[in-house]
């Protein structure tokens, strides 16, 4: 980036100044390879190709299962070196209070602790970039695939599925799947770094590291209803949120008739009154958070008091190694204590982020083959309905087009007239082929043919 913005200081930067996408990073491939991986496994399960849940979250990981594993990598070894500097502080300090000093044991020592720091900074870095990538690619493919299903939506599907929920599920559901790529290891590395700090104190202090594990699991415990509490409110924030935009979505579409009656200031009230109910879960959920950050900062005071009060009790001998390490570890344990429930409570949202997902993309689809496409060289008919019938709704007794006859030749200029209501629309959607056919046939000529619409008309 550093040639880069000295070019931008100098110059306007032009699109090829700018370095181009690699292409495993563009979104064309990225979503191929998943939907190749998605494709293949919904054909291997032999159920008709439904996607499911659990074969999305499949081929999600088997599409990004590089990344995983070198961010797996990553996690162990910077987990590895960050606990390298509370085990060695009680031998450093131990040397520090010898009286036969060896200088190179010292070096030694200093060494150690300058190369754990730096594996442990440039695996951190190395991971939050892989982190971040992987988040990207799977933002992208969600994007990639809610868009490409939103194009093929039949109309039953769009009278239940309203294009407020689309935004939502666009902004909430895939912002949080591909949030929970930071998460992803803290499933296993957590248990490993609670299990490493309590060998390091058993080392130190003995019992008492019992007692800090005990403690730590009531302060684990604590966190729980605060995780619960914070699940509740995302839920009916994320519904107060799914209602105010799907009222703002309609306002938005149907604005021309809003003014025509003058009922804007009636929809506004409408909108700023579920925004105000909106605001009050939005305040709740920040003051839960606001609590978990409080029980957060408060771990490490908490599990020093208990431990070394312990100590005091049980006359645990007392030395400046020992509580150095103690110190550090304890400082250490505040992430997983945090990061536990708060791992979970994204497990649970991620999976209903996926279930909503997978419930669009189960959807009905428009079916392109109602339509035949006459070849190009037959004769001048552009479009012919045979016996046409059609119905919005396939489960209603009650036909919204019957008995159409008709063909349209090319160069012909037609005007489809009639009062507000009588079918004009829906006889264009159904040569678009978008109202289900019940009976009948519909044929377009393999040559331009343009259909269009007049709001007079």
């Amino acid at each position: 980036m550093g040639p880069l913005l000295a070019l931008g200081c100098k110059k306007t930067l032009d699109l090829k100044d700018i370095p181009q996408l690699a292409n495993p990073d563009s979104a064309n491939s990225v979503f191929s390879h998943f939907r190749n991986k998605l494709d293949s496994d919904a054909n291997g399960s032999g159920k008709g190709g439904q996607v499911s849940t659990l074969k999305l979250g499949k081929a999600l990981g088997f599409s990004l299962w590089k990344e995983i594993l070198w961010t797996a990598l990553f996690s162990i070894i910077r987990t590895l070196a960050s606990y390298v500097g509370p085990y060695l502080i009680f031998a450093f300090v131990q040397y520090h209070n010898s009286p036969h000093q060896l200088n190179y044991e010292g070096y030694t020592l200093v060494f150690i602790f300058f190369l754990s720091k730096l594996i442990n900074g440039l695996s951190d870095r190395h991971l939050s970039f892989l982190l971040r990538k992987m988040a990207i690619r799977i933002r992208a493919t969600l994007f990639a695939i809610i868009y490409n299903k939103g194009l093929k939506l039949s109309n039953q599907s769009k009278q239940v599925h309203s294009s407020g929920e689309n935004i939502n599920l666009m902004s909430v559901d895939v912002e949080r799947t591909s949030l929970f790529s930071w998460y992803l290891h803290y499933i296993w590395k957590v248990p490993l770094q609670v299990v490493l700090a309590l060998l390091i104190l058993y080392k130190r202090i003995g019992l008492a590291s019992l007692v800090a594990f005990v403690t730590r699991l009531i302060l684990m415990l604590v966190n729980i209803p605060l995780g619960k509490l914070q699940e509740k409110f995302q839920g009916k924030l994320m519904d107060s949120k799914d209602q105010r935009m799907k009222v703002t979505s309609e306002a938005l579409r149907n604005i021309r008739i809003l003014k025509l009656q003058g009922w804007e200031m009636k929809f506004l009230a409408m909108i700023v009154e579920l925004r105000s109910f909106e605001t009050r879960w939005l305040k709740k959920l920040v003051y839960t958070s606001a609590m978990t950050v409080f029980v957060y900062l408060s771990v490490p005071m908490l599990l020093s008091m208990v431990t070394f009060g312990f100590c005091i009790f049980t006359r645990i001998p007392f030395e400046s190694g020992k509580i150095l390490s103690a110190l550090a570890t304890f400082e250490i344990l505040q992430g997983p204590i945090y990061n536990l429930p708060d791992t979970i409570s994204m497990v649970i949202q991620t999976k209903v982020s996926l279930d909503m997902i997978v419930s669009f993309l189960c959807l009905d689809e428009f079916h392109p083959n109602i339509i035949q496409k006459l070849p190009r060289d037959s004769a001048q008919v552009a479009i012919e309905i045979v016996e046409g019938n059609f119905a919005w709704d396939l489960h209603s007794p009650t036909l919204t087009l019957k008995y159409l006859n008709f063909q349209v030749y090319h160069s012909m200029r037609v005007a489809i007239c009639g009062s507000v209501g009588s079918g004009k629309s829906s006889l264009l959607s159904s040569i678009l082929g978008e109202v289900p056919i019940v009976s009948g046939t519909i044929k377009l000529n393999g040559k331009k043919a343009y259909v269009s619409q007049s709001p007079w008309i």
